[in-house]
């Protein structure tokens, strides 16, 4: 709440409602779903028209009927590193709630995320969908799980793909530089994607879904029990998925489908009542996961198209913490953990005619981490944080290919041996209140190494360490007018060093091209500029922001050829299909976004969202490779009757033209606009119970996203219509 100016009271939440709510996300009863504006129309179908004029007439002529049970946003966990009122924060940011996850019934955290407001995902395949957070994506973000970062080199796939959305309760996004609070590879913003806690509720209590959609015939399940008693508390989790290859016009899209299982358990011990322990475990496995995006010719014909698969990987996680709520007039609040995280994965690639893998990698990441972090309130108008994050990671990859003619004997490829990353970085951030102003401010120094014995099959083995520092800040304010006009802006500055697979890997990808290591690469930083307004009442809640943002030194692959390709990648058919890491002048991004949710009448909600992004190599003077294109949400859900309630949404994305033709050699083509309508009913029969239809891409569209990764004609189409099935209950 805001500090009057002459009132002795804390402008902040009590330190001990922060902690509660930070460590607890399931405790967040919040509802967040985006909105926007746009300036100029998308092209769409007049059935996609039609139908959602129709479902808005609907919701426009529905009589006044019970509230329902979504509520408007109120605060974010990750944006200040407690709970903070998003209304009162100069940060852009993004939250799913339960019943946003609910209700989209995606299978992974990448297509939850789509659409929203300055988001987008990536795509190689059904599973593998990367975030995608203002034009930057994977190693230019940080994903976490309750706020510990996945660290992994991801060459397929999603790093996101570790994580099942089947036990997520809240998935919050970051929007532009959080390096001052997440370090290393916070350069586009973060994602932290919040499973259940062990809560201190007397009994058991029990959640359940089932679920089920028929475009992959897949079936998924999930369940958390929570039980308590004094000062213990238990939670269990599991998640279960068993998807088969998807239909779309056309067809069914073959290796898409896969297997995968999650695990969480959680232990709290209340020592006092302001002290707890916990003790935290997960896992998520996933079974027969392939990339049909990653498909490319091979040189010999012999073994006709190469693509990649991952026959089994797996994320495991083990965390030990202890907090503590301060008391008086200046608490302090502390939190400290450990954790160690492991990440293994088989990465092959399979020869079609062949009919067998002609390359087998067992890649594994290790990773031991430390986060300490004291929010004191230090001064009725000053919430200081001090915070403290140190983490290395290790990998020793095996790698064997065949050759040519037969690619039935293997020989022994390493990419690197003993490589190594190691990060600290030390922050403080003050969080102040003057009257209407809120002031957010925060600096931070990291360190960041990389080293490894050898690299390219153990040829070379000096001149690869390096070892860089990096600082990052940020400042912004917002101003409240009035509870609708809250003026914000902010500057920020967040870096990223490479990872383990730039500075080192050097071998064949799943691009075709032999890759070389660039073991003094230097890292990007990147500066951010934002403007915008926001507002929040009782019935609207609205956002609308221009940002700009500058990153020099932009890491990114090169094709090499002559003497380059020769020097970096040797002699023979690797110099033909040559890449390397190397650092750009600079590239620019700037943006547009807008989101709106208005609550017309009692029950009864439309929101929207738009996002244009523009990106600028600014060595070649060209568009930046990959960009998303022009989007827009629409959307509604109305209480119909006291148990039943409808929705639709609708998503339309132009047409992008804007393609890096000189960086790509080609490969980036336009994509074609496209419109996709889904509708849904959610029948609440019984306290605690309710069951969901839904049809998602209601008229079948044939469309694939520009961020389809795959050669020109070959991009992996999206599902098409599909009926989706979903029970969940609480007991």
């Amino acid at each position: 709440m805001r500090l009057p100016s002459t009132a002795p009271v804390p402008a902040f939440p009590t330190p001990a409602a922060l902690w509660a709510t930070r460590f607890d996300a399931a405790a967040v009863p919040l509802d967040c779903v985006c909105l926007g504006y746009a300036r100029k129309a998308l092209p769409w179908s007049r059935r996609t028209v039609a139908l959602a004029v129709l479902l808005t007439a609907l919701a426009l002529t529905q009589a006044q009927a019970q509230e329902s049970s979504a509520t408007l946003p109120e605060v974010n966990v990750t944006a200040k590193g407690y709970a903070a009122s998003d209304a009162e924060s100069p940060v852009a940011t993004t939250v799913l709630t339960q019943e946003d996850l609910a209700r989209k019934q995606a299978q992974n955290v990448g297509e939850a995320l789509a659409g929203e407001p300055g988001l987008a995902a990536s795509s190689d395949s059904a599973q593998g969908q990367n975030p995608v957070i203002r034009g930057l994506q994977k190693d230019s973000i940080v994903l976490m799980v309750d706020g510990m970062r996945l660290n992994s080199a991801q060459p397929a796939g999603s790093i996101a793909s570790f994580l099942s959305p089947g036990l997520a309760e809240r998935v919050e996004v970051v929007k532009g530089p959080a390096s001052v609070l997440y370090g290393t590879g916070a350069l586009g913003g973060a994602v932290n994607v919040l499973l259940p806690q062990a809560r201190f509720e007397p009994g058991v209590g029990l959640k359940a879904r089932l679920g089920y959609d028929s475009a992959s015939r897949g079936k998924n399940g999930a369940a958390v029990l929570n039980a308590s008693e004094g000062d213990h508390a238990v939670m269990l989790g599991a998640s279960l998925a068993d998807v088969g290859d998807y239909s779309a016009p056309g067809g069914r899209q073959a290796l898409t489908g896969y297997g995968s299982d999650s695990f969480i358990g959680q232990y709290r011990y209340r020592l006092d009542g302001r002290q707890q322990l916990r003790v935290s475990l997960q896992q998520q496995s996933d079974r027969d996961v392939w990339y049909p995006g990653s498909t490319k010719p091979h040189p010999v014909a012999a073994v006709g198209r190469l693509t990649i698969h991952s026959p089994e990987q797996t994320r495991r996680l083990a965390e030990v913490g202890y907090n503590r709520q301060g008391t008086g007039d200046q608490p302090l609040n502390l939190d400290v953990r450990v954790y160690r995280q492991q990440m293994q994965r088989q990465i092959n690639a399979w020869g079609s005619l062949l009919a067998h893998d002609i390359v087998l990698n067992d890649v594994g990441f290790a990773t031991d981490g430390l986060d300490a972090r004291a929010d004191w309130l230090m001064h009725p108008r000053h919430l200081l944080s001090l915070g403290l994050n140190a983490w290395r990671m290790t990998a020793d990859p095996d790698s064997r290919m065949s050759g040519p003619p037969t690619f039935a004997a293997f020989a022994p490829s390493k990419p690197f041996t003993d490589g190594a990353l190691r990060a600290t970085g030390v922050y403080a951030q003050d969080d102040m209140k003057f009257g209407a102003l809120s002031v957010l401010a925060g600096l931070r120094y990291d360190r960041v190494s990389g080293s490894a014995a050898d690299m390219a099959n153990h040829t070379v083995s000096t001149g690869l360490d390096r070892s860089d520092g990096a600082l990052s800040g940020s400042i912004g304010a917002v101003y409240e007018v009035a509870p609708l006009l809250r003026p914000f802006a902010n500057l920020s500055r967040g870096f990223r060093a490479p990872d383990l697979r730039e500075r080192y890997q050097s071998g064949a990808r799943n691009d075709g091209f032999y890759w070389a290591g660039s073991p003094q690469l230097k890292p990007e930083h990147a500066t951010q500029f934002e403007l915008g307004l926001k507002g929040l009442d009782t019935t609207l809640d609205y956002s609308v922001s221009a940002w700009r943002m500058r990153v020099n030194d932009y890491i990114t692959g090169m094709q090499l050829s002559g003497a380059a390709a020769m020097a970096a990648c040797g002699a023979g058919p690797n110099a033909a299909y040559c890449k390397q890491s190397v650092n750009l002048g600079h590239a620019t991004l700037d943006g547009v976004e807008a989101s709106l949710r208005w609550r017309f009448r009692p029950g009864q909600l439309l929101w929207a969202g738009y996002t244009r992004i523009r990106g600028t190599n600014g060595d070649l003077n060209e568009p930046l490779f990959m960009m998303p294109a022009d989007t827009l949400t629409l959307g509604w859900q109305g209480q119909v009757t006291t148990v039943w309630s409808l929705d639709a949404s609708a998503r339309l994305v132009r047409r992008q033209s804007r393609v890096a033709t000189l960086f790509s050699r080609g490969t980036e083509d336009p994509t074609a606009g496209y419109g996709v309508l889904d509708v849904g009913a959610t029948w609440r029969y019984a306290k605690g119970q309710h069951l969901r239809v839904a049809v998602k891409n209601l008229t079948d569209k044939r469309y694939h996203d520009h961020l389809a990764e795959g050669l020109p004609g070959m991009e992996l189409i999206a599902p098409g219509r599909s009926l989706a099935l979903t029970w969940q209950g609480r007991f």
